[in-house]
């Protein structure tokens, strides 16, 4: 305590001093308008600039947490483009106004439901399987459609399961046409990507172009007409140069497949007996 006082009297005249400085000054800025502004001026300047190297600081001091919040904003809207990107691709290739169609056209027609249980797309002859067989009607030589348009065809059957030879597959060779024109010819699959086959045998003269709709021809008791089968993508001359052949953008993603319907056709009897009847005439 004795410090102290020895402290105040030693240095009683500065502090006197600096305790009058105090009070003039507080006297001219606080009575004075001009010496006031410039004083509230300054103070603010002052005051802002230690405020902003503060905020900086502080910033960079939590640069390393909004990183980690970054990051994680980051995945979240990489899932979403995902998801995005995944119902933009299945709306490509699934439409209402198909399913329509299709359903209009099968009317009539006897269809079993079964679901795929094996699967394949990078062969050059792919083949798969499905949970119903003979038991459920299901025989050789009957179509398989799915929601997006046709499969393929019953190739083998069992008891209970049947191998569907589809559309990705050398041996496929399915009659279509170009919806709204005369001109049809039949669809091969060359065994490279597993959303594209090509469209042979259209005549020279047709008038095609881009986008066009191709579509089952009914030349067949297979498939009825009408069936969608995918869109025109690209119109090249065959190798003869006798006919365009068409790259088809198919309808049907069968990385994806899962539910498909096997269709009885009506009065298929009849036309068997009718075709044997051909066939032993020959």
């Amino acid at each position: 305590m004795q410090g102290l006082f020895d402290f105040l009297k030693k240095y009683s005249y500065w502090l006197l001093f600096i305790l009058l400085e105090g009070g003039s000054l507080l006297l001219l800025f606080r009575f004075n308008l001009y010496q006031g502004s410039v004083w509230f001026t300054s103070a603010n300047t002052v005051s802002g600039r230690v405020l902003e190297w503060e905020s900086d600081f502080l910033s960079y001091i939590a640069l390393g947490e909004r990183n980690k919040d970054l990051m994680r904003k980051n995945l979240v809207l990489e899932q979403r483009v995902r998801a995005l990107t995944e119902l933009l691709d299945r709306a490509e290739h699934d439409s209402t106004y198909t399913e329509m169609r299709q359903r209009e056209l099968l009317d009539g027609f006897g269809m079993v439901p079964a679901e795929v249980v094996s699967n394949s797309v990078n062969r050059h002859n792919n083949y798969l399987t499905i949970n119903k067989g003979e038991l459920d009607g299901v025989k050789p030589e009957m179509g398989v459609v799915c929601g997006t348009g046709i499969v393929g065809i019953v190739y083998l059957t069992s008891p209970h399961y049947a191998i569907v030879m589809p559309l990705l597959n050398s041996k496929s060779n399915i009659s279509c046409c170009l919806r709204g024109t005369d001109y049809f010819g039949y669809l091969r699959w060359d065994g490279r990507h597993p959303l594209y086959a090509s469209l042979g045998d259209i005549p020279r003269h047709a008038r095609l172009k881009e986008g066009m709709t191709v579509e089952t021809s009914g030349f067949s008791a297979v498939f009825p007409a009408g069936l969608f089968v995918g869109k025109v993508t690209k119109v090249e001359n065959s190798e003869d140069g006798l006919s365009y052949k068409l790259q088809v953008n198919l309808s049907t993603d069968f990385a994806r497949l899962r539910d498909v319907c096997v269709l009885t056709t009506p009065n298929r009897v009849e036309i068997d007996s009718l075709q044997q009847k051909i066939e032993s005439e020959k």
